[in-house]
């Protein structure tokens, strides 16, 4: 063997001008391309003007092309594509419930999530979408340039072409800033991935009406924004390399690795699919399928009207959470370098069955009444520093990100969480953290989260704040 030439080019790794870029892109907030970041929220009321957009709940006799199967009595398409709406059972569960069935959404094939980037005048800008989902608190958001399930871009719909679809179809590999699978909400899911990609182009794209070019620092403006940037977009950008990746930490990235396979490999867990029909716990009248103390969630079913979707108008299923959740990071500095409490959270819809997680992640509501001990820890930690946000503050808690965001308005209807970051003194933060705890950077938390199915759908949305400066000093 020679080592002679091939005649074949060979590429660096990664790009050693990404990080600066990221920055500089980071640092330009206020203005952008096509907008100022104050204009946006007008240019997205403006969309919703332009457009037809209807939403109203339906009996499900309304329900055009979907039917409950008459032997499993599962909710399905008549195409067999789209998405059912099955059942599951759940055994050996930690904590006060360790078994119970319900609805879940199945969904097999992987859709695209991608933001396409391009630099303008040496600024690295991103193409987004004033988007309409039917579950959405005001209907449009910010989303990415493409947000399609595979029955849409393969035409299942027989409906017009994705726009854009072709820069994530085939990208030139030299210009992919992050391509990863991630899971889907656990909790409404069952075993649901979708394709993260953000791809540069230096093509000219053409403009439409529904498209802007924004810099990361407008973005990330925007993140702080109730209810304006969509889950899809915050997933994506969560695969954003950290601008500041190294640094010290508690536990090396091995050791990170090791904590969370050992709490995948020590759960007992099991989530099993069984027809829709078998469920027990659940009732179905004419408008819904519902527990009969209408907790945690109903399916229900819409009737939409979209004037500038692929399709116009049809009819279909969404989960409807009963209260807004809420999903938290603790941060604690060690030495001066903040870390943040991330669980290792099983849910019974992920493949793995646990990924990292917030801290907290829970719908309030659901505990109220409750003893302390049956309570999730550190959610009353977590609700007394944020009572005390708009006032004279809790001792030795200081709250640096608070937002509500909807989650994915294809699936959910009006479902809130709202996303915070509370820092504790070293007296309220526990140097060894309970049982399923594990405490780490951001740095390290954005690294894991661009190896894709490790960081949970609710972590990822606070991750992409992180990356694009909720915590400048977090990063």
């Amino acid at each position: 063997m020679t080592g002679a030439p091939t005649g074949a080019a060979l590429l660096p790794r990664s790009d050693a001008t990404l990080h600066r870029r990221i920055a500089r892109s980071l640092a330009a907030v206020e203005e952008g391309h096509d907008l100022r970041t104050d204009a946006v929220p007008g240019w997205l009321a403006e969309r919703s003007r332009a457009h037809r957009f209807e939403v109203g709940r339906i009996p499900f006799a309304a329900l055009d092309g979907w039917y409950f199967d008459d032997h499993t009595g599962d909710l399905r398409h008549r195409t067999g594509r789209f998405f059912s709406i099955g059942g599951l059972s759940v055994t050996g569960a930690t904590g006060p419930v360790p078994a119970w069935q319900q609805p879940i959404i199945d969904q097999p094939e992987i859709g695209i999530l991608g933001i396409l980037a391009r630099e303008f005048d040496g600024v690295l800008h991103v193409l987004v979408q004033a988007k309409m989902e039917p579950g959405n608190p005001g209907l449009v958001q910010l989303s990415p340039t493409v947000q399609a399930t595979r029955s849409n871009y393969t035409g299942a719909h027989a409906g017009a072409a994705v726009r854009f679809l072709e820069h994530f179809t085939a990208p030139d590999p030299a210009r992919v800033i992050a391509d990863v699978l991630q899971s889907e909400h656990g909790a409404w899911f069952h075993r649901k991935f979708n394709r993260n990609m953000l791809v540069e182009t230096t093509a000219d794209v053409p403009a439409h009406e529904d498209f802007r070019w924004l810099t990361l620092g407008q973005v990330a403006a925007l993140l702080t924004r109730d209810t304006t940037v969509n889950m899809d977009a915050r997933t994506v950008l969560s695969c954003l390399p950290a601008v500041a990746p190294g640094g010290p930490a508690l536990r090396t990235d091995a050791g990170l690795a090791s904590w969370l396979t050992a709490r995948r490999s020590r759960h007992d867990l099991a989530a099993t699919r069984i027809p829709l029909a078998r469920v027990t716990g659940w009732e179905r009248d004419e408008y819904a399928l519902r527990r009969p103390d209408d907790r945690h969630f109903h399916v229900v079913a819409v009737d939409v009207r979209a004037g500038s979707r692929e399709v116009p108008g049809w009819t279909q299923p969404l989960v409807a959470p009963r209260g807004d959740g809420l999903a938290a990071f603790v941060l604690r500095r060690f030495d001066g370098v903040p870390h943040l409490l991330a669980a290792a959270k099983l849910e019974p819809g992920l493949l793995h069955g646990a990924e990292v997680a917030p801290t907290v992640q829970t719908v309030p509501g659901l505990w109220t009444g409750e003893p302390e001990e049956r309570r999730p820890p550190f959610l009353r930690t977590v609700l007394e520093a944020l009572s005390g946000a708009d006032g004279a503050g809790t001792p030795g808690t200081e709250v640096h990100h608070d937002v509500v965001h909807s989650e994915e308005g294809g699936r959910f209807l009006d479902a809130l969480t709202r996303y915070v970051i509370v820092e504790l003194d070293d007296e309220r933060a526990p140097l060894v953290p309970p049982p399923g705890f594990c405490w780490v950077t951001p740095a390290q938390l954005s690294a894991l989260t661009g190896q894709g199915r490790q960081v949970n759908v609710a972590a990822r949305t606070l991750v992409a704040a992180l990356v694009l400066g909720g915590r400048p000093d977090a990063r």
